[in-house]
């Protein structure tokens, strides 16, 4: 285990989101890729495996806030331990309230978790910047959510933005975007990544090489 996650992570450092995607492409037919992302930590690269909390609309009778709290359901997510993997938080269309923010955050980082990846908007970026993690969400808010949506189950396949996230494919993000990886064939994937990277640089190099920039031009 420890070789593989070696391998992958030096195959992952050779490669962006768009490289990625495209080995997917070559690969599988569905879709993968995640656009429009924003970062607390940009410039962190996130590879893990996922597991996975659901939120519902909040409705106090059958979801009882008691009952249905982050951290139960963190908990519940992580079992035994997940250390390593990314936290992935399906709103379930409600891209645009927040499903957490630094305090649920810190739970997150305190147990050794790689990152987060929301589908909703997060709160306090400054905060969730000097924590251990990559995280991805699809904006900043400084408004709570808890009175809009509820964490619901965990470890159950959702739907992030048209693309199916199972608990243990691989989540890849960078600055580009993200790409979800089916776990069986993430090596492969990013085997097929680095090369799409080396085509596109063979490739850039072949152009300059046939359209040299004279000396002096200005262009």
């Amino acid at each position: 285990m420890a070789d593989m996650k070696d391998r992958l992570q030096d195959l992952a450092s050779g490669v962006r989101t768009p490289d990625v995607v495209d080995a997917m492409g070559r690969m599988h037919r569905h879709r993968c890729h995640l656009d429009d992302l924003v970062s607390p930590t940009p410039g962190r690269v996130l590879l893990a495996p996922a597991v996975t909390i659901s939120y519902l609309p909040s409705c106090e009778e059958a979801l009882p806030p008691e009952q249905f709290t982050f951290t139960r359901l963190f908990d519940e997510a992580i079992g035994e331990g997940a250390q390593g993997h990314v936290l992935v938080l399906a709103g379930n269309g409600h891209r645009d309230i927040s499903l957490g923010g630094g305090t649920k955050l810190s739970l997150v980082a305190a147990r050794g978790l790689a990152g987060v990846l929301a589908d909703g908007r997060l709160r306090d970026f400054p905060e969730i910047a000097r924590y251990d993690l990559a995280v991805y969400c699809r904006g900043q808010t400084s408004k709570w959510g808890g009175d809009v949506v509820t964490p619901f189950e965990t470890n159950r396949p959702v739907v992030v933005s048209g693309v199916a996230v199972r608990p243990g494919d691989y989540v890849f993000a960078d600055a580009s975007g993200a790409a979800v990886i089916p776990a069986a064939h993430v090596l492969r994937v990013f085997e097929e990544a680095n090369r799409v990277a080396q085509d596109e640089a063979a490739y850039a190099e072949s152009l300059r090489h046939e359209n040299p920039t004279s000396e002096g031009s200005g262009q």
